[in-house]
């Protein structure tokens, strides 16, 4: 993978421009100096190294060009222009006839038989179906179930920090950030106990497959070992679907697929994509941002002395200013559809984007002094649960009352619980993922 050398097409010299003159490529010494985001290094790169390179990357007068797969002889270069800015983040986020999911919002893109396989996942899909989606879902979601939900939400809180302060685990991610989203999660879709170990070790598999620095031996094995683990996972759901349509109980997959939105529900295929977005989206981000609450919290002890002093106060802020500074999810990738011009940069129909919403939760123009940790920031517009539009998160709600309700039981109950090491992560340029975290300040029984 190699950095292109210069932009494919003219650019403005104004992002924020419509009537700027062109002007010439930048010189290749300055994109030499640039940092490369196809580059695997790059995303083992520490957090600080990464952010400073992201602040670089906002100074260009336009999206840098990056290019994924040189061209050859027989192929054409495939690339993509990095959106670092918060207005072009959520610009495109807003704007979805432009940029476009489909055909996939990942890096990569899924490949088609994996999509005629497992069936399009939400975050991959447009209007008109990604509509008939969204509201057959937000539909099942009734005041019923999000009453239950947040009821149940504290009671997992309590019972983790009692199991916390009866084994006093080494490890906070699996002990504590791991089972919070993943029980919440549980319960809300009525998975029986019986089924979630094996559905457990089936999402660990299949997120295996998340970083960039694997060895050779493991790139081999790891994606047809995800895929495989996908398809247990979903062959579970899909059973739980046809066993609720026959039996339906008071939970969300009987309400998935026995609703009636304009005659339609979801097929056992949407839904196991629904729980596997799930899975991504409602556990795998919500426990990386409670790990890396806890750290940050830990790392600035007058933050946290802050939020003790008046938990009902300080508590929500203290929630968006952990998701923005950590960023869960780091990017999305979008396709234009149609020639557009955004900000004073023309894109041309076929050109891919990627939105990078770790830089944009730190740009200096819309968060003053971005790269401190201040849970009174307000206001605090981040983009951690996306910028907008058709695809801001579902979850964002329930992921914000799992965060409050957790650090209000761990503050209260165990006031001196803090990291006790370096978060061990898993370099990803897809998500800020925590594999481990020591833990300490758990009192010792009696």
């Amino acid at each position: 993978m190699t950095v292109s050398p210069r932009s494919p097409r003219p650019f403005p010299s104004s992002a924020h421009s419509t009537a700027a003159p062109v002007r010439p490529v930048p010189a290749r010494k300055e994109h030499r100096e640039r940092p490369n985001l196809t580059d695997p290094s790059f995303w083992q790169l520490p957090h600080v190294a990464r952010a400073e390179a992201f602040a670089r990357l906002r100074q260009f007068d336009e999206p840098q060009y990056f290019v994924e797969r040189p061209g050859s002889r027989w192929r054409s270069e495939r690339g993509f222009h990095a959106l670092v800015t918060h207005a072009d983040v959520v610009e495109a986020s807003r704007n979805a006839q432009v940029f476009a999911s489909a055909p996939g919002a990942t890096t990569p893109e899924p490949a088609r038989w994996v999509r005629a396989l497992f069936g399009d996942s939400m975050v991959n899909l447009d209007a008109p179906r990604h509509t008939q989606l969204r509201r057959i879902v937000s539909r099942a979601f009734t005041p019923r179930i999000l009453s239950r939900t947040e009821e149940d939400i504290h009671a997992v809180a309590t019972r983790i920090v009692d199991d916390l302060l009866t084994s006093r685990p080494d490890d906070f991610v699996t002990a504590v950030a791991s089972r919070m989203p993943f029980e919440v999660i549980c319960n809300l879709m009525g998975i029986p106990e019986r089924e979630r170990p094996g559905i457990l070790d089936q999402v660990n598999r299949a997120s295996g497959d998340i970083g960039v620095a694997r060895d050779a031996r493991a790139r081999l094995r790891m994606p047809g070992q995800g895929l495989l683990a996908l398809a247990r996972m979903q062959g579970m759901i899909a059973n739980l679907g046809r066993e609720r349509r026959r039996a339906p109980t008071d939970d969300l997959i009987s309400a998935l697929v026995r609703a009636d939105i304009d005659g339609q529900s979801l097929t056992g295929r949407q839904l196991g994509a629904f729980f596997s977005l799930l899975m991504v989206a409602g556990v795998e981000t919500t426990r990386n941002a409670i790990a890396h609450g806890l750290d940050l919290l830990s790392r600035h002890p007058e933050q946290r002395e802050l939020l003790l002093s008046d938990f009902e106060r300080y508590a929500d802020g203290a929630v968006e200013e952990i998701v923005r500074y950590s960023t869960p999810i780091i990017q999305f990738r979008r396709t234009v559809t149609r020639d557009h011009r955004m900000n004073g940069h023309d894109f041309r129909r076929g050109d891919k984007v990627v939105l990078f919403y770790a830089s944009a939760n730190r740009d200096e123009s819309v968060f003053p002094d971005p790269d401190a940790f201040d849970i009174t920031r307000s206001p605090n517009p981040h983009v951690g649960y996306g910028g907008g539009g058709p695809h801001y998160c579902l979850g964002t709600h329930l992921a914000k009352l799992e965060m409050k309700a957790l650090f209000g039981e761990l503050l209260t109950r165990v006031p001196r619980l803090r990291s006790a090491g370096d978060p061990v992560l898993v370099p990803s340029n897809f998500d800020n993922r925590v594999r481990s975290m020591p833990c300490a300040g758990v009192p010792v029984p009696g």
